[in-house]
């Protein structure tokens, strides 16, 4: 399983969501306090600056090293400012049979497409699924998928859900487009017979808006013949929460300890956080995104408008 994160609001510095809070998204690639698995199989970055040339293109960074050994990523991470910003690293089953590559790094940018989709998740039987789901499939987006993992093919689903992938959908164009590739799947999967737990923690942002599922198709399906082959990822719902607020960064405490916080509340919010764990050591002003639920912000007049809706 993985770890991910989106922000949206006041421009920050990547190296407040990526290396210096105290569960900073490096950090839970070999430390993360919510799931009891390394994340060892890459990194991948896109961050969006309204500054920058073209500021519709994000910054792009991706690398299946590890990220904590990463120079050129603390680098860039110390200088970069972004308003939005999807970040992943990504842990696989340990097995050989796995592919460790660039090409299944996260985030899933195909080229024209102005959205970006990182998963926290496994699909059971994703091969066997995989000629039942072309079809559901645009040929550009077939034409685009470079990599073997179930997230890419997820994310070409939800752009062929779209009316038009080359353009920014719109909120309710983006939950349709989410509605529409889970009941695919689930589909898929009762043609056949799959009943095994699934997780689909997805992070999709386009630089303006973001959306963050919670999901699991059958839930508390295991096989059990062998306990030792029961995940244990699967054993609980993947981790996801938010948090709103302003001035993101180190702060004094009333003791005079300086730590990562948000301040402000969220009737002064600014800017919104969505990961996989909270990244502060305090997570007092942090909210447990609700299973089988998808999360919605864009930013309206500077201010965070969130909605959470639930799936089916």
């Amino acid at each position: 399983m993985c770890r991910a994160l989106l922000y949206l609001g006041q421009p920050v510095l990547l190296d407040h969501l990526l290396f210096q809070p105290d569960s900073a998204l490096v950090r839970q690639s070999f430390m993360p306090k919510m799931l009891h698995m390394l994340n060892l199989a890459g990194f991948g970055l896109r961050a969006w600056d309204p500054a920058s040339p073209s500021p519709d293109q994000p910054f792009s960074y991706g690398s299946p090293s590890l990220p904590i050994f990463d120079r050129n990523l603390k680098s860039l991470a110390e200088k970069v400012r972004a308003t939005c910003v999807l970040g992943h690293v990504r842990g696989v089953a340990y097995s050989p049979s796995v592919d460790i590559s660039l090409q299944n790094v996260h985030p899933f940018q195909f080229p024209g497409v102005p959205l970006s989709l990182a998963h926290n998740g496994d699909l059971a039987r994703m091969a066997d699924m995989k000629p039942h789901l072309a079809p559901l499939v645009k040929p550009a987006c077939l034409a685009n998928i470079r990599g073997t993992t179930d997230s890419e093919w997820i994310y070409a689903l939800i752009l062929s859900a779209l009316p038009d992938a080359t353009r920014r959908p719109t909120r309710d164009e983006l939950l349709a487009a989410i509605d529409t590739t889970l009941a695919n799947i689930r589909k898929v999967r009762a043609a056949l017979g799959i009943a095994t737990s699934s997780s689909v923690n997805l992070f999709i942002s386009d630089g303006t808006q973001l959306a963050a599922v919670r999901y699991c198709f059958d839930f508390g399906c295991y096989d059990t013949t062998d306990p030792a082959r029961v995940h244990e990822a699967n054993l609980n719902f993947l981790s996801l929460w938010y948090t709103l607020g302003s001035q993101y960064g180190l702060h004094l405490s009333a003791g005079g300890e300086a730590e990562w916080r948000m301040t402000g509340g969220a009737e002064n919010a600014d800017s919104i956080i969505v990961a996989s764990e909270p990244l502060t050591r305090d997570t007092s002003t942090w909210v447990e995104v609700p299973e089988y639920s998808v999360l919605h912000a864009t930013l309206t007049a500077g201010r965070p408008q969130v909605t959470v809706r639930y799936l089916d």
